[in-house]
C-alpha cells in the first residue's frame, strides 16, 4: 500500500464514496492520514460529580416507560423516554427526533452518552446517544454530506493496519525535543490510548508543522528579495490632491504607514507587507491612498475583502474618495449580475486603470487582471491562505498587502509574519471617545436593556450579539431567533428590530444591513456575522449575550462595532459567571480599549495546547497548531528549520530538500514520508 494511492482503493469505498471524499479534498490515503479530528470528546465513567451538565458522561439505563411524543411551543417535536439507573430515575428528552423510541426496547440494557443533570432525586437529560465507542478519548471528525466521522474512522483504521510511517527527523532532534515517533503521533491523533499520548502526539505534530511552515516562509522570503521583477512606481504628483480631499485629519501612525508603503512602491522587488491596526485606526484610507498611485502609474488595483457587505462599504468609501479624482472604482461579488461580471472582465483583460473592490469572486478563473500592480486583501483572519495564493497568483510581480485589525504583540508579529514586512497603525483619530465597557451578570439582564431603551430613545442604534443561530434547547445560551422572539415580545416591545445570522442568503444579509445603515431598524439582533468591519456611526451601544463564550480577541472586535461616531458608546457584555476565571477574563475587557494590550493578556490566559479544541481554522494554512497559542512551541521548531535552512552539512542540505520539495507539491505543513 502507497501513501499516495487513491482512496477509492480502499475497500468499502465505491465510486459515490470516493467522489465525495474528493470533494472534501481528500483524495489519497496521505489525505486521509492527514485529515485529524477536529476535537475529541472525553466521557467519564458515571458518577454523581459529574451530573452537572457540562461534562460528558457514559451511563447504563434500562428503559422503564416511553412517552408519545409532542410539539413543543416553538414548533418542535419532543418525545420523552424514562429509565432506571443505578443512580436514580433518568428522564431523557429527545428534540425533533420522533422516531428515536424504535432505537429502544423496555427493560433491555443500553449505555448513554451526554450531559446529565441531577434533579432532585432523578436525572434529566437532552438527546443523549447510544454508546457506539469503546474508547475513552473518542476522536470527533469533521463530516460533510454521507461522509460521517465513522466512515472516516474505519477508512483511517484500514490505512494504519497497512502503513509504517517513516521518521523524518533526526534522531538527536526527536531527544533534545522530547518529541514521540512521526508514526506513534499519527497513529495517536486518530486513535488516542490516553489523555497524556495524545498531548505527547499533538505536541510532535505541532512542532513538525510549524517546522515546516517556517521553511516555507523562509523560502518565500529569500525568492521574494532576488526577485527583481517587481514594478517600480513613480509617485503621482496628485497624491498630495488626494490627501487633501479626505474630510479628516490623518494621524501621525497613519502618515507614517502611508510613507513606508508608498517607499515600497519605488522598490525594484514586489512588496509584501501586514498592515496591523486597531478596529477603528483607519487602515482602509492608508489602502486607497496606495491604490490611488498604483492607477496613477496606469496599473490595476484589487482590494479583496471576506463578505459582500464589507466589500460594499470599502466600494461605497472608494468610491466618495476616488471617483472625483478620475479613478474608475467597479465592485465584483457573488452578487454581481452575469452581463456587468463579463464586462468588467473584458476590461480587466485589456489592462484598463481600475480599483476592483470585492469579495473572493475575485480569485475566480474567469477573472484575468493583465495589468495588476496592487493586491490587498482585508482581515486576513477571515481568509484561507489558499484563497490569498490564488489572489497572488493573479500577478507574481504586484505589490502585496495585508490588512488586520487582529492585533498581535509585535515581536510574535515579526516572528510568525516573517516573510512580510510590518507596519502598525498604533493611534485613533483624535476626538474618537472611548467606549464604556460593563460586565454584567445575566442576573441583571433587565437594566442592560433599560440602557438599550434609554439610546434609542436618543435616536441611536443598538448591536445586541448572540453565540447561536436556532434556538438552543439546553436553554443556556440565547440565539438571534430565540432572542427576537423574547425581546420584541417583550422588554423591547414597540422597537423596529431585525436579525442577521450566517445562514442567511447574501443578498438577506445585505438588505438587513441597509435597512439598519439607513436607521429603519433601530436594535439588530446578530451572530458573530458582524464582527468584521461594518461601520454604521449612529450605532452606540453593543449588547454581547453569554460573553464567557467568545475569546478576548473576538469581544475587541464586536466592541469596536460601536464608537464609530460622535456620541458616547457603550458595551455591555452579559455572561453566565461560574467562575473567578472566568470574571478576570471578561474583566480585561471592562479595564482597557487597547487591542494590543487586549491580544496580549489573551495569549497569556489561553497559554498554550488547548488540547480538546484542536485548531484547525487554516487560516496560515496550518491544520492543528494555533501560531499565537502555540507561540512558545513556534519559537523552538522555527529555530530548529533556522538552523536546517542555513546548514550546510550533508545531512541538513538533504533535509532541507526533502522538506521543500514536499511543502512544494502540497497546501498542508505536515510532511509524511
Amino acid at each position: 500500500m502507497d501513501i499516495y494511492d487513491s482512496v477509492g482503493t480502499l475497500k468499502g469505498v465505491g465510486q459515490k464514496t470516493r467522489e465525495q471524499l474528493e470533494n472534501m479534498g481528500l483524495f489519497t490515503l496521505l489525505d486521509l492520514l492527514l485529515y485529524f479530528p477536529r476535537a475529541y470528546d472525553q466521557y467519564f465513567e458515571a458518577d454523581e460529580m459529574y451530573f452537572n451538565g457540562m461534562d460528558k458522561v457514559r451511563l447504563e439505563a434500562v428503559p422503564i416507560k416511553i412517552a408519545r411524543p409532542f410539539r413543543t411551543r416553538t414548533g418542535k417535536s419532543m418525545s420523552t423516554i424514562y429509565f432506571s439507573t443505578r443512580f436514580g430515575q433518568l428522564k431523557a428528552m429527545f428534540f425533533n427526533m420522533p422516531y428515536v423510541s424504535s432505537n429502544y426496547t423496555i427493560g433491555e440494557t443500553y449505555v448513554l452518552n451526554g450531559k446529565f443533570v441531577k434533579k432532585g432525586k432523578n436525572i434529566e437529560c437532552i438527546n443523549p446517544v447510544l454508546n457506539k465507542d469503546t474508547e475513552e478519548i473518542v476522536p470527533v471528525y469533521p463530516a460533510e454530506g454521507k461522509v460521517t466521522g465513522t466512515l472516516v474512522k474505519k477508512l483511517v483504521r484500514q490505512i494504519l493496519t497497512k502503513v509504517i510511517i517513516n521518521e523524518n527527523f533526526p534522531p538527536e532532534i526527536l531527544k533534545e525535543e522530547s518529541l514521540v515517533s512521526l508514526d506513534e503521533a499519527v497513529r495517536n491523533l486518530h486513535f488516542p490510548e490516553d489523555r497524556h499520548r495524545l498531548e505527547e502526539s499533538l505536541k510532535r505534530m505541532k512542532f513538525q508543522e510549524m517546522f515546516s511552515y517556517s521553511m516555507k516562509i523562509m523560502l518565500s522570503k529569500s525568492m521574494r528579495l532576488t526577485n527583481e521583477e517587481g514594478i517600480v512606481f513613480k509617485m503621482s504628483p496628485r497624491l498630495a490632491e488626494l490627501k487633501n480631499r479626505i474630510p479628516f485629519e490623518m494621524t501621525g501612525a497613519q502618515n507614517r504607514v502611508i510613507r513606508e508603503i508608498l517607499r515600497d512602491q519605488k522598490h525594484s522587488f514586489p512588496m509584501n507587507r501586514l498592515l496591523q491596526g486597531d478596529v477603528g485606526s483607519g487602515k482602509t484610507i492608508v489602502a486607497l491612498v496606495a491604490l490611488f498611485n498604483v492607477i496613477e502609474n496606469g496599473y490595476q488595483g484589487a482590494l479583496m475583502a471576506p463578505t459582500e457587505i464589507l466589500a460594499k462599504q470599502h466600494f461605497e468609501e472608494a468610491t466618495r474618495l476616488l471617483c472625483p479624482m478620475g479613478v474608475e472604482v467597479r465592485m465584483l461579488t457573488g452578487s454581481t449580475k452575469k452581463s456587468e461580471r463579463d464586462q468588467i472582465a473584458r476590461e480587466l483583460e485589456k489592462g484598463k486603470p481600475v480599483l476592483m473592490v470585492g469579495t473572493h469572486a475575485l480569485i475566480e478563473e474567469k477573472v484575468n487582471f493583465s495589468k495588476l500592480g496592487m493586491i490587498i486583501t482585508d482581515e486576513q483572519h477571515r481568509f484561507g491562505v489558499n484563497q490569498r495564493a490564488k489572489l497572488i497568483n493573479k500577478s507574481k510581480t504586484a505589490e502585496v498587502l495585508v490588512m488586520s485589525a487582529t492585533p498581535i504583540p509585535r515581536t510574535m508579529a515579526l516572528t510568525i509574519y516573517s516573510d512580510l514586512d510590518l507596519s502598525v497603525i498604533d493611534e485613533l483619530p483624535a476626538g474618537r471617545k472611548e467606549i464604556r465597557t460593563l460586565l454584567l451578570d445575566e442576573t441583571k439582564r433587565k437594566s442592560c436593556y433599560s440602557k438599550v431603551i434609554e439610546e434609542v430613545d436618543k435616536g441611536r442604534q443598538a448591536y445586541i450579539v448572540t453565540p447561536l443561530i436556532d434556538l438552543d434547547e439546553d436553554g443556556e445560551l440565547n440565539s438571534v431567533i430565540g432572542l427576537y422572539d423574547e425581546l420584541s415580545k417583550g422588554l423591547l416591545k414597540g422597537i423596529r428590530m431585525g436579525y442577521l445570522h450566517g445562514k442567511m442568503s447574501s443578498k438577506e444579509k445585505a438588505a438587513v444591513m441597509e435597512s439598519f445603515k439607513e436607521g429603519k431598524i433601530q436594535v439588530l439582533i446578530a451572530t458573530t456575522v458582524i464582527e468584521v468591519g461594518v461601520n454604521v456611526q449612529n450605532a452606540s451601544m453593543m449588547v454581547i449575550e453569554n460573553a464567557e463564550r467568545f475569546g478576548l480577541a473576538q469581544l475587541h472586535q464586536l466592541r469596536g462595532r460601536v464608537g464609530r461616531g460622535e456620541y458616547q458608546s457603550y458595551c455591555i457584555m452579559i455572561a453566565n459567571i461560574r467562575s473567578q476565571t472566568t470574571r478576570e477574563r471578561l474583566e480585561i475587557m471592562v479595564k482597557s480599549n487597547d487591542g494590543f494590550f487586549i491580544a496580549e493578556e489573551d495569549l497569556k490566559q489561553r497559554g498554550t495546547g488547548q488540547l480538546f479544541g484542536v485548531h484547525q481554522s487554516g487560516h496560515s494554512g496550518l491544520m492543528l497548531s494555533d501560531l499565537a497559542a502555540d507561540y512558545e512551541l513556534f519559537l523552538r521548531a522555527n529555530s530548529y528549520a533556522v538552523k536546517v535552512y542555513s546548514g550546510r552539512s550533508p545531512e541538513e542540505m538533504k533535509m532541507k530538500k526533502e522538506f521543500l520539495d514536499k511543502i512544494s507539491k502540497s497546501m498542508n505543513f505536515i510532511c509524511l514520508n
